[in-house]
This record gives structure tokens, sequence and C-alpha cells, in this order.
């Protein structure tokens, strides 16, 4: 059985499932309302709605992202139009807006399609999030007309959702575009096995995640080189320090108290506390590099309080 399945466990401890329904909740139709039509695509009449035991009936083989960013529940409409492929909305309600951010930052990679509090659409799948809702539209099919309706479907949807959140705090503590942000390669992870499928480093837990921290991960374009800057915000200093001693022991015995080391591949990786954070570059060519992006990490901090 895959590691994925001790995950799962856990966050059923940490956020117990709720009793399955059909259609969309109460709650969740007072917080938004879904569309019926678009540019001649009609709901088929039909809403369906899983919980976090019934997720798996939906979307076995990727409900454990979901469940991983404190899944609730998940609403969803086929839209038809005759000669037309059908349209399928997903609306993923999340226990808060940082976990729908979360989602959405996970596989981030294509162009912002200009709605919600951040969207993507590229290959015929739309996705927003806004306040505690993450998006997903597309259509079972190709077709010239089929894009448009998706995209206004979107829109709809988004206009329609009366609630409004803010991305999680540690994401502001990265270093911005001025230092080389790559900004669709940020992530917001919860624990070491999503920072794993991101960026591997260790099946353990070495740098000590839990439901008590927030890391953010993100690449930087540093002349032909795109290191990775991870940000980890513990609870308190000690923690902090803690995680960062384990880290260099599994991670870089050979960089004892330096800090620093060049790997294998002739890059640089540097580690260090600063307060109730740990910094990490992985991959800078040079030490200057991951130097530079170490301070204007700490600048940050510096600037938006803590």
């Amino acid at each position: 059985m895959r590691i994925w399945i001790l995950l799962i466990i856990l966050l059923w401890t940490l956020s117990p499932p709720q009793k399955a329904q059909g259609g969309v909740s109460e709650k969740m139709k007072l917080e938004f309302s879904l569309p019926s039509e678009a540019k001649g695509w009609k709901w088929d009449g039909k809403g369906k709605k899983y919980n976090s035991r019934t997720l798996f009936d939906y979307i076995n083989g990727a409900a454990e992202l979901y469940l991983a960013y404190r899944f609730q529940n998940l609403a969803v409409r086929r839209f038809e139009k005759p000669g037309q492929p059908p349209i399928v909305v997903e609306v993923y309600e999340m226990a808060s807006a940082e976990d729908a951010y979360g989602v959405f930052s996970f596989e981030r990679q294509d162009e912002d399609a200009g709605m919600g509090q951040g969207s993507e659409f590229g290959g015929g799948l739309l996705r927003f999030w806004k306040g505690k809702y993450f998006v997903t539209i597309y259509a079972e099919g190709e077709s010239p007309e089929v894009e448009s309706a998706i995209i206004s479907l979107g829109r709809e949807l988004a206009r329609s959702i009366r609630v409004s959140g803010s991305a999680p705090k540690v994401v502001s503590y990265l270093p911005d575009e001025k230092a080389g942000l790559i900004e669709k390669s940020v992530r917001y992870l919860r624990n070491h096995i999503l920072l794993n499928q991101r960026f591997y480093i260790s099946n353990q837990n070495i740098l000590k995640l839990s439901g008590e921290t927030e890391a953010a991960l993100a690449q930087y374009l540093r002349g032909k080189q795109k290191p990775h800057l991870l940000l980890i915000r513990y609870l308190s200093e000690k923690k902090a320090e803690e995680a960062l001693q384990s880290f260099k022991k599994v991670y870089m015995p050979e960089a004892k108290e330096k800090g620093f080391l060049q790997t294998e591949d002739r890059k640089w990786t540097m580690a260090k506390r600063k307060k109730e954070f740990i910094l990490i570059i992985f991959g800078a060519a040079d030490l200057g590099d991951a130097d530079e992006l170490i301070r204007a990490a700490e600048v940050r901090i510096k600037e938006k309080g803590r």
C-alpha cells in the first residue's frame, strides 16, 4: 500500500468526514450558485455531491491530494448541448481559503484566466480558487465552441461565490519577481508527502512538517538556473531549530555547522534559520546566488512582520 494511505488515516482523524447527501448542501447554496446554462450548454438536471468518504468513488487515484488540503465537499454538474462535447463543473469546498489556494497552487502551470482570486486555463481545463472553494471546469471532448462556454461558466460561477479569503501568509514571505520569482512555480504545502511530490527530500519527515507548520516552495530564475527556495514557518524558534538540525543531520551531514554544501551535480544547497522560519536553497549555481536568495527572504520576513 502506498504511503498515501497513512496520510488519509491521519487526515480523517483531523477532519472527521460528514454524512453523504445528494445535491448541494444548504451551506454551499448560500455561498454560491451553480449556473444552469451557458452558450447553449444546459445543465442535465442531475446534481452530484461527494464528501471525504465518497470522494474516491468519483476520482479514485487523485483524491489524496484534496484530502491533504482538508477537503470537505464536492458538488458536480454536467452540461450538455446537441452535437457538442459535455462540460463538467466541479466545485470543491475546502476547510479554508488557504487550503483552496493550496490545491490550486499544487498543479499550477498555465496562464491566468482572469477570474476568482487566482486562475489558469490551458488544454481545455479551467481551474480557479475563490474563498474556500476550488473549481475545475472541463469538456469531455473538443470543439471550436466549447472553450468559450467553459470560460463563460467559470466567470458566472466565480461572480456568484459570495465569500473570499486570503492566500496563506507564508507565501507572502517569498522574495518577489525582483529576486527572479517564477510566479507559477509557487506551491503551498501542508506536509512532507506533498513536499516530496514537488521536490523530493526524504522518505522521512526530516523537516518535522505537521499541522502546526506551513511551507511555501518556489523556483527563481538566476541566470540559466532555476534554484528552489523552501520556506517553512514553525510555531516557535525552538521547533524551527530542532527541524533545522534534523535536516542538516540527514540531508547535508558534511556541512556540519556551515549550513551549506556543494552537491554531486556541482550545485549548492544552503539552509538557515531566521527566528521561527527555516530557509533552504536547493540547486543554486553558486554559493553567492544561494546566499542572495536567503538574504532576500530574510528581508521579506522583516518587512511583512510576524
